[in-house]
C-alpha cells in the first residue's frame, strides 16, 4: 500500500490558504485519526505535510465535529441541526463559536444534487450545490454560475478502497470551507458514518 502520510511535520494553516490563491490545492484525505481510540480524518497537502485533522472519540455521538488545522486550531465547527423541517441539516460555525452559523449544509435528494450549501444570517457569501456520489468519492461543489469550485476524487490506483481520497480545491476558494463540506457529507451520506453513531440519530 502506498504511503498515505510521508511527512508528519505540521505546517501553519496560512500556508494552505495562501497556496489556494496561486493554483488548485490538492489534499489527500485519510479517513483515520492519528489519535488512539479516536475516529476522524487526517488530511495532507501535496507535499505530504499535515494540513487538517478531525478527531472524534469513540464515546462521542458525532453530532458536533471540529475541523482543526495542522497546529490544532479550530477552523470550523460542524453541528447537526436538530428537528429541522427542511430535512437533515448541518450548521457550519467559524472556529469554536457555535452561536452564529456561517453556512447551513442541507441534504437534498432531488436529481443529481446531493446537498445545498447556503450562507446564513443574510450574509453576502454565495450559496453552492454539491452533485455526484460521496459513497463513490466522486462529487463536485458548484457555485451559482455552475463553476466547479472543489471536487472529491477517488484515491490513486495504488491505494485500494474508499478510506483515502483526494480533495481538489480551485484557486480563490476557501480550502477550510471545502474540507468542512466534506466532513458534513461524511455525516450525511456515509453508511456507517466514520464520525457519527447512528444509533443516536
Amino acid at each position: 500500500m502506498a504511503r498515505v502520510h510521508p511527512n508528519m511535520v505540521p505546517r501553519p494553516a496560512s500556508a494552505v490558504v495562501d497556496r489556494a490563491e496561486e493554483a488548485p490545492t490538492t489534499l489527500t484525505v485519510w479517513r483515520k485519526s492519528l489519535l488512539f481510540d479516536c475516529k476522524g480524518f487526517t488530511v495532507y497537502d501535496a507535499s505530504g505535510n499535515l494540513a487538517y485533522r478531525v478527531d472524534s472519540y469513540a464515546s462521542e455521538n458525532g453530532d458536533e465535529v471540529v475541523l482543526m488545522d495542522a497546529a490544532g486550531r479550530p477552523a470550523f465547527t460542524i453541528r447537526r441541526k436538530r428537528f429541522s423541517l427542511q430535512g437533515e441539516q448541518w450548521l457550519v460555525f467559524a472556529g469554536e463559536e457555535t452561536r452564529r452559523p456561517v453556512y447551513a449544509i442541507r441534504r437534498n435528494g432531488r436529481g443529481k444534487t446531493m446537498a445545498n450549501v447556503t450562507a446564513c444570517a443574510g450574509g453576502t457569501s454565495p450559496s453552492y450545490e454539491v452533485e455526484g456520489s460521496y459513497a463513490r468519492r466522486c462529487c463536485v461543489l458548484y457555485d451559482g454560475e455552475r463553476r466547479a469550485l472543489a471536487e472529491v476524487r477517488p484515491s490513486p490506483k495504488e491505494v485500494v478502497g474508499t478510506d483515502v481520497f483526494r480533495l481538489v480545491v480551485q484557486p480563490g476558494v476557501g480550502v477550510s470551507l471545502a474540507m468542512a463540506v466534506v466532513v458534513a457529507l461524511e455525516q450525511m451520506f456515509a453508511r456507517p458514518s466514520l464520525l457519527r453513531s447512528w444509533s443516536t440519530a
